[in-house]
């Protein structure tokens, strides 16, 4: 499928979900109160859904840790993000850095003209220039083919979800039983994994290789085996180039990743002479 029939069917499910949000909440209040509460849900369901699409990116960031990585602090790192942009064909990325050791990277925004690329100052100590351009090229191409405008959505629903639970006090527990399951739902249906392995190819051909994107998934597996993860909603799992909440049985529950290794081994069979190469130097 290309890219250009991929992004439309990835507005289409934006609408859908957005749609189907307004469509809910408004027969709620018919449910609940007749035309008059129906008409007040409408209203809060119209401006709900155009905080989502208008400021949803803007919440996940805040919500992650992340602040706008300015120019002047990482100039090669911007500069190699505009090319990786223009191969890419894409709008320039905005970076954001999160502030800790746990080597992760997400995007987030509405489309090819506008994301937000979150990288944490872990991974970018620790990955070479090769690496970073493998993983800036993966979360472009996210963009290109619009799986944020729908992941951006879907995670921020699913992550109001699972926060409303909360205010269940002495219920919190059985709240989060009944709305964690449909939020993972929503994930579920709307995200899959499949988005994954082809931004993996279309990473690999802005890279013109490959081999920096794999060589980055297998370095995040291993350092995260060595540094904690502080923290963030489970919901929030789909977003990362590698999910960071190992066993956490609440974050399986939204996990639209593939196997690391099945993924590593698809992007070293773009590139089947490499062995060969690797020897003869």
């Amino acid at each position: 499928m290309g890219a250009g029939v991929h992004a439309a069917r990835n507005i289409v499910k934006t609408l859908l979900v957005l749609g189907g949000l307004v469509a809910g909440l408004t027969a709620l209040g018919w449910w609940l109160g007749g035309l008059g509460l129906a008409s007040v849900f409408l209203v809060v369901a119209l401006l709900m859904a155009a905080t989502i699409h208008w400021y949803g990116p803007r919440v996940l960031l805040a919500s992650l840790g992340a602040r706008e990585l300015m120019l002047a602090e990482a100039p090669q790192l911007h500069t190699t993000a505009e090319r990786m942009a223009v191969a890419a064909g894409v709008a320039r990325p905005k970076l954001f850095l999160v502030d800790e050791s746990h080597p992760r990277a997400f995007s987030v925004g509405r489309g090819a003209g506008d994301i937000s690329i979150a990288l944490s100052r872990g991974l970018l100590s620790m990955a070479p220039p090769a690496e970073l351009e493998g993983i800036l090229a993966h979360e472009l191409a996210h963009a290109r083919r619009r799986d944020v405008t729908v992941q951006t959505t879907v995670v921020l629903l699913a992550v109001w979800l699972i926060e409303a639970s909360r205010i269940g006090g002495w219920l919190q527990r059985a709240l989060l039983f009944v709305l964690a399951p449909v939020a993972a739902s929503l994930v579920q249906i709307t995200l899959s994994p499949k988005r994954e392995l082809a931004a993996d190819r279309e990473a690999a051909r802005i890279c013109d290789s490959p081999h920096g994107l794999a060589d980055a998934l297998v370095r995040i597996d291993q350092i995260m085996e060595l540094v904690e993860f502080r923290g963030a909603s489970p919901a929030t799992e789909p977003l990362y180039l590698v999910s960071p909440f190992g066993d956490d049985r609440l974050a399986a529950m939204f996990s639209t990743h593939p196997p690391l290794a099945e993924r590593v081994q698809r992007l070293r069979e773009l590139d089947p002479g490499w062995r060969e190469r690797l020897r003869a130097a």
